[in-house]
């Protein structure tokens, strides 16, 4: 066994690899880049090299720098994480080159599986289903046109070097196919330097089932059953689960040995996934199932495949690296429970899901373990305090739970994401708990489109709470620091000799402005009005943020997190986030709304759609901003004139700047 790694990667992944290689008795190298230098994965390394700047082309991308590290601190084998260069078989040649153990398959097997379409070649002739499409060299937009024809609508653009969701684009009729494949290739050029794509049929009600399979040196290949992976939105995967609902023995049996087949098929050694479209129209079976790509690394998902087997995925990687065989056979391998993951990421799914940063000013998790086997599994590379930048991944937590059966492991998840507490950035979490609690989700009625069909309802909120706004005010007035017990001085706060006290708090809530007036009661007794809102509340006890209070009659709790200038409430699996201003400022902060169109991010514009004085109607596309490797369309938000634009195609832009400017039509 290695001595010592370097882990060529950072965030989740890093601290995940750390975790096990530590529990092994290897020592471990970080690397890291300017924006990292105080990350979670340098602190848990025994070792960390800085190797450049914050753009991951001037770091994580830099094998040459990774490589160095690696022979300067000693360390025997890289292990690559995923994303960055774990798919890169240039990268693993210069680490075998310089006499390093590349922790993952050979380079051979990555090439053979790095291009989708002579994946798919090379699987057709090793006996497994592939999807019917064009998965040629002609890349001339008519010709790929006249391809899409030929297969017949919908299709899906596939960038063929492509991962992850990006360079994929969904095409219902021949009117869209030009511009989503110039999308498609802008973004797959920027993603992964080759702006080649593929067309294929689109599986009208797709599900993507993935088997896991583990190779090593000796020419054993197992499965290790399968994931379903078919909660995606945009083509990236929210939810996952293992094993897949409604998954009859004979159908898993088939999928596993197409798996098997076809990592035999390169030679392959090391973790994998063999990624599947099945038609989730009906029942599964044997012959609804096609080839998608493989993917030659270990998969963000890997936590659930670990939570029904037992085993150490990363664990198994280290072994078999090291030359190690596979310690496992197939007829030895069974199905325990049920497990779930759930991506917590810093977006903002009002928006159209677009990544969101700032610092995590309050983070905090149900008990659990990190890294690790268990019920209630967390696995973070980030902590309090941390901040989300826009240079990498937005991703916060995975949260894994494990059951005995599938509505127990759905109901742990329900009740774990609504202990999450997350604030000072916005992120996906009442989305992910709303999924979770989905009634057709519960029923095993998954597919790809499941989220693009209830997307309303999922992005949906209940009303909320009077009481919400009331504890916000409250906690800026300072009446909620404490259980003041029955002293009697101590219950003084707000008493006035000849009425009730009252108090005025101004909140802003998203777009909303709310005047609060408080009158304080006595007793812990408050009565809170607003324009619609009007309740009592009885404060029980408010202890370390946690606030127990009656109204109207019912006993709650919420969970307080306040800042400088905002209050967060935890209430019923919702964060509702309050900022504090005053009346002055919400009256001078009055603009023009609608007429501009500002930068929702950092990010670099890609594509300008229009020019000054063209006509424009609502929801038009106007510019293309990329940021995090994805491409996000600003649309007009009303009819109008284009006045100004203030952005070329390449500029890079900062959060809130002004890109576009709109005039009335007759001004």
């Amino acid at each position: 066994m290695f001595a010592k790694i370097l882990i060529a990667n950072r965030g989740e992944i890093a601290c995940r690899v750390i975790a096990t290689a530590h529990r092994m008795g290897t020592k471990t190298v970080a690397v890291y880049s300017d924006a990292d230098a105080g990350a979670k994965h340098v602190e848990l390394a025994n070792e960390a090299v800085h190797i450049g700047g914050a753009a991951v082309s001037d770091s994580y991308l830099r094998g040459e720098a990774i490589i160095a590290a690696a022979l300067r601190t000693g360390a025997e084998a890289i292990h690559p994480g995923y994303g960055f260069l774990s798919e890169n078989p240039g990268f693993v040649e210069a680490v075998e080159a310089a006499g390093l153990v590349f922790i993952g398959p050979p380079a051979s097997a990555i090439r053979a599986m790095g291009l989708k379409d002579a994946a798919k070649s090379l699987m057709t002739k090793a006996g497994v289903p592939v999807v019917p499409g064009y998965h040629g060299e002609n890349q001339d937009p008519d010709f790929l046109a006249a391809a899409a024809d030929g297969i017949g609508y919908p299709v899906l653009i596939k960038a063929r070097a492509g991962g992850g969701g990006k360079g994929m684009r969904l095409v219902e009729n021949p009117a869209g196919f030009r511009a989503a494949l110039e999308s498609a290739k802008r973004e797959a050029q920027s993603s992964f330097g080759d702006p080649a794509c593929l067309i294929e049929k689109y599986v009208t009600q797709p599900r993507h089932i993935e088997i896991q399979v583990f190779g090593d040196a000796h020419g054993n290949v197992i499965h290790l059953f399968e994931r379903d992976c078919s909660l995606q939105r945009r083509h990236q995967k929210v939810i996952e689960e293992a094993p897949a609902p409604g998954m009859p023995a004979q159908v898993r049996a088939a999928m596993g040995l197409a798996a098997v087949e076809a990592a035999k098929a390169i030679g392959y050694r090391g973790a994998g996934t063999v990624e599947f479209i099945v038609d989730g129209s009906g029942p599964l079976r044997e012959d609804g199932f096609w080839f998608m790509e493989m993917n030659t690394r270990l998969q963000v998902e890997h936590p659930v495949s670990e939570a029904i087997t037992g085993l150490d995925f990363v664990e198994l990687q280290l072994r078999v690296a090291a030359g190690e065989p596979l310690p496992i056979r197939q007829e030895e391998l069974s199905i325990d429970g049920w497990a779930f993951e759930a991506r917590l990421y810093a977006e903002d799914v009002q928006k159209g899901f677009l990544p969101a940063i700032g610092r995590l000013d309050h983070l905090s998790f149900p008990s659990g373990v990190a890294f690790s086997r268990g019920a209630v599994r967390v696995d973070s590379g980030v902590r309090e305090g941390d901040s989300i930048s826009p240079w990498y991944d937005p991703m916060i937590a995975k949260v894994i739970v494990h059951g005995a059966n599938r509505p127990a492991a759905l109901n742990l998840l329900a009740t774990t994401l609504s202990e999450v507490r997350v604030a000072g950035t916005t992120t996906n979490l009442e989305f992910l708990t709303a999924l979770a609690r989905h009634e057709g989700f519960a029923a095993g009625e998954v597919d790809t489109g499941l989220i693009g069909r209830d997307l309303a309802s999922l992005t949906a909120r209940p009303p909320m709470s009077t009481a919400i706004p009331a504890l916000a005010a409250l906690a800026a007035l300072g009446s909620l620091n404490g259980d003041r017990g029955n002293d009697p001085w101590n219950l003084l706060t707000g008493w006035r000799a000849w009425s009730d006290a009252e108090d005025f708090v101004t909140l802003r809530l998203g777009e909303q402005v709310v005047h609060m007036r408080i009158l304080h009661l006595g007793q812990h007794r408050y009565q809170a009005s607003a324009d619609n809102l009007d309740c009592t509340l009885t404060i029980a006890q408010s202890r370390d943020g946690v606030v127990h209070f009656d109204s109207d009659g019912l006993r709650s709790k919420a969970e307080i997190v306040p800042r400088a200038r905002s209050i967060s409430v935890f209430h019923d699996g919702y964060c509702d986030k309050f900022e504090l201003v005053d009346d002055l400022a919400v009256a001078e902060s009055k603009v023009a709304g609608g007429d501009s169109i500002m930068a929702p991010m950092p990010g670099l514009v890609s594509a300008v759609r229009t020019k000054v004085g063209a006509v424009v109607r609502t929801g038009d596309p106007l510019l293309v901003l990329e940021a995090m490797k994805m491409e996000h369309i600003l649309t007009a938000p009303r009819d109008g004139v284009v006045a100004d634009v203030l952005v070329s195609e390449g500029d890079q832009v900062t959060d809130g700047l002004l890109l576009l400017r709109l005039e009335a039509q007759n001004g």
